[in-house]
């Protein structure tokens, strides 16, 4: 009877093979691990390699500590949506009130 479990356990060496071959839901499931793990510096090669997902990741990191820099290094990565939480933080009133 086959496994039908789809919560299965795959370890991150068959993820890396596969999203070598181009397998972009391998890529993801990468980001994920690596963004539960806290390894950012994972997330920041795999966003270097073409995984929107890291790059999602990513933004949400930079937006949460409000880290301009990073935001601006994600866009330039090729994340565009970073590039708009860029701006729109810039554009933010710096007392949160608008005169």
């Amino acid at each position: 009877m086959p496994n039908t479990n789809t919560n299965t356990n795959i370890d991150r060496e068959t993820l890396r093979e596969l999203a070598d071959e181009g397998n972009e839901t391998a890529l993801d499931r990468l980001a994920d691990l690596a963004d539960t793990d806290g390894r950012v510096g994972e997330l920041s090669e795999l966003l270097d390699e073409g995984s929107m997902r890291a790059g999602f990741l990513l933004t949400r990191r930079a937006v949460a500590a409000a880290d301009l820099r990073e935001l601006q290094r994600i866009s330039d990565a090729g994340y565009d949506e970073a590039a708009d939480e860029l701006e729109r933080l810039l554009k933010a009133p710096a007392d949160g009130h608008r005169d």
